[in-house]
């Protein structure tokens, strides 16, 4: 599993979580409001006044007055505002009940709380969708897919021609000739296996980084190998580590043929042959590039 895939699994997995944890949050909230559950401070005063109410004993009790006539004179209160005169030219409206300043405010916050929540879970979404935009390859074509580089003959005359490898920006690899009379040579490299039918067909796909650094190798026309500016790592015209720092030899992807057009293949890496591999003793064939100004 690739660095990408792991980073892609973890960031869906934290965004789904994040939602979740969110809205469980949100709804228990709306939950513990809708049953009437008495925050701390509320039940920590009830618990206050019916300790002092216990101290003091009956006497309070006995003072208050009960519950019927409380409900007598609420009566009376009421039928006395209703009974207010009415002026001319206007009806007389049903008097509604007084609402719960309480249940009033309970209905704002959850709008607002539902509000948050929202906008969190909006903004969740776009930042996962972002994501999956940056690290999903496409599908259509772009490093990190098969790439139709071409036509093989029109590549092959390119390099003859022009004495340089075929360069593909999107995939960032570079296509050069390899000699077909050498694979019996790269057969015996195991580093090499999965990028031998390509090399039957006459072509080498190189990842256009420096196996050292990272840094993006050059073509020298003047030498015709693959030096690195950074470091003076260099490589032979088909990868193959020849000076410099560099670990081993230029990475690859798979090449295939497919009709006329050469296919390649740049999901997969496929690590450098080791330093000392030489399957086609080309020695540098002009000037350097980078430092040198002789042959060899």
């Amino acid at each position: 599993m690739s660095s990408s895939t792991v980073i892609l699994i973890a960031i869906l997995a934290a965004v789904f979580l994040a939602a979740v944890m969110v809205v469980t949050t949100s709804r228990r909230c709306d939950t513990e409001r809708a049953i009437g559950r008495l925050s701390r401070e509320t039940v920590q005063k009830d618990r206050s006044e019916a300790t002092a109410a216990e101290v003091l004993g009956g006497e309070e009790e006995e003072r208050k007055p009960p519950g019927r006539e409380i409900e007598r004179r609420a009566k009376e209160e009421l039928d006395a505002a209703s009974a207010l005169p009415v002026p001319a030219g206007e009806a007389q409206l049903p008097m509604l009940p007084p609402m719960d300043p309480e249940t009033l405010g309970v209905t704002r916050r959850q709008f607002l709380n539902r509000g948050i929540v929202g906008g969190f879970a909006l903004g969740l979404g776009a930042f996962g969708g972002a994501v999956l935009a940056f690290l999903w390859p496409k599908l259509s074509g772009g490093f990190g897919s098969k790439i139709n580089a071409g036509s093989l003959d029109s590549i092959l005359a390119q390099i003859r021609d022009n004495k340089t490898p075929f360069y593909s920006p999107e995939g960032r690899f570079y296509i050069n000739a390899y000699p077909k009379e050498d694979v019996s040579k790269a057969q015996k490299i195991p580093a090499l296996g999965p990028v031998i039918p390509g090399m039957q067909q006459g072509v080498v796909a190189l990842y256009q980084r420096c196996v050292h650094l990272g840094c993006r190798v050059p073509w020298c026309l003047s030498s015709q190998w693959f030096e690195c500016p950074c470091h003076g790592s260099r490589y032979d015209h088909v990868g193959e580590q020849k000076r410099g720092p560099a670990p081993r030899g230029m990475d690859r992807f798979v090449v295939s043929v497919q009709g006329s057009n050469v296919y390649v293949d740049t999901k997969t890496v496929i690590i450098g042959p080791p330093i000392g591999t030489n399957t086609t003793g080309q020695d540098a064939e002009g000037p350097h590039c980078n430092g040198e100004s002789s042959a060899g």
